[in-house]
């Protein structure tokens, strides 16, 4: 069953229409409407039980979901932009070597080895050091 939504007149101070404004991405809120509902459940909840505990532990999952969503989307496009520079990064490279397919193959293997070892902590010193015959393990 779903509930209609009805409208309803409220009368609030500027300051605190204010405060609402700045807080409703944190509060992972889309209007002041949903803002305000979510602050009367809340009330009312604590109001009955005298215990908003259930009501702040939505809150929390709520603005944790927020976060995570923002900074899943930062992480996303800061793959995609070193993704492009590594792609563009490749592109030179290969213009100025003269490699076979088996020893990219075999530098392809090395190099998952090697991350797979270290966990992704891979500096160009130890590629120079490998490269020159000098290796730093």
């Amino acid at each position: 069953m779903s509930e209609i939504k009805q409208r309803t007149a409220a009368w609030l101070y500027p300051t605190t229409i204010a405060t609402m404004d700045s807080k409703l991405q944190s509060a992972n809120c889309k209007s002041r409407s949903e803002y305000m509902e979510n602050a009367l459940k809340f009330y009312t909840g604590f109001l009955e039980s005298q215990d908003a505990t259930p009501f702040l532990a939505q809150a929390i999952l709520d603005a944790i979901s927020g976060a995570l969503h923002l900074s899943e989307h930062r992480v996303a496009n800061n793959l995609f932009r070193l993704s492009v520079e590594t792609n563009m990064m490749m592109h030179l490279l290969s213009t100025t070597l003269d490699i076979t397919p088996d020893e990219l193959h075999s530098l392809r293997g090395r190099c998952i080895r090697e991350v797979k070892q270290t966990r992704g902590n891979i500096t160009v010193d130890h590629a120079i050091a490998f490269q020159q015959g000098t290796d730093l393990d």
